[in-house]
């Protein structure tokens, strides 16, 4: 064995446990970013809504979106998108109505109560970008680069999907 074998066997399992560090740190991030939401809304005496129903009405926005849309944007899984749609509904926070053309389909909007907690987010996140910049934790060019890495990670992942089917 040459000292280049052993070398590149040993950068190999640094990558590996690098990426494994890194998809324990996104998975925990994940959960971290639920119990931001979560605490925020508890602190309001929001109760009604869970975290990632708020996240829902956040992604959402002004636009008007099927539970299909929202998966094949890569924002959520089928079974959990409609139950949480179906709830949101429910609790008023998003409008309804039977798509025209596909009359399986249901398209969704936030009504007012919907806009509300999409803002409390919105200014959620507002406030945690203005202080990880303003303590020095992330520069712009640094979460540029945290955004374009994991851009290219997403595409690895989609490519290997695709390559599956």
């Amino acid at each position: 064995m040459s000292i280049h074998s052993s070398m590149d066997k040993g950068s190999q399992q640094g990558f590996m446990a690098s990426y494994l560090e890194a998809l324990s740190l996104v998975e925990r991030l994940h959960r971290l970013l639920l119990d931001v939401i979560k605490d925020e809304f508890e602190r309001l005496g929001i109760i009604d809504v869970n975290a990632v129903q708020a996240l829902l009405l956040f992604n959402i926005g002004e636009n008007e979106v099927t539970a299909g849309e929202l998966k094949s944007r890569g924002y959520y899984q089928g079974s959990n998108v409609s139950y949480n749609l179906k709830k949101l509904v429910e609790m008023g926070y998003m409008h309804h109505q039977r798509c025209e053309i596909d009359r399986r389909s249901v398209r969704v909007r936030l009504t007012q109560s919907g806009r509300e907690i999409r803002n409390i987010v919105a200014g959620l996140f507002a406030r945690h970008a203005e202080g990880l910049q303003g303590k020095g934790v992330l520069s712009l060019d640094g979460i540029d680069e945290i955004t374009s890495a994991l851009r290219r990670v997403e595409r690895y992942w989609t490519d290997q999907i695709r390559y599956i089917y």
